[in-house]
């Protein structure tokens, strides 16, 4: 997935550094994109609590809820 990219800087422990590295000599990866694929893990396990449409499961329970139902097309 070719997306263009800003820059951005990120703390890591020196343990994460080292085996980054590592890695990175014995794939040829770049360190960069081990980084994404990690954010993207996280999007991804946590994509619950982001905004985004409803599944329909979503949308019934949400039809329960009155505080929801301003989301929904009714």
């Amino acid at each position: 997935m070719d997306r263009k990219k800003i820059s951005t800087t990120v703390y890591i422990t020196q343990d994460q550094n080292s085996l980054l590295k590592l890695l990175n000599q014995k794939t040829k990866v770049p360190i960069a994109e081990y980084i994404r694929e990690g954010i993207d893990l996280v999007l991804e396990k946590h994509k619950q609590v982001l905004p985004g449409q409803l599944s329909l499961l979503q949308e019934e329970d949400a039809k329960k809820d009155p505080r929801q139902s301003k989301f929904l097309d009714n």
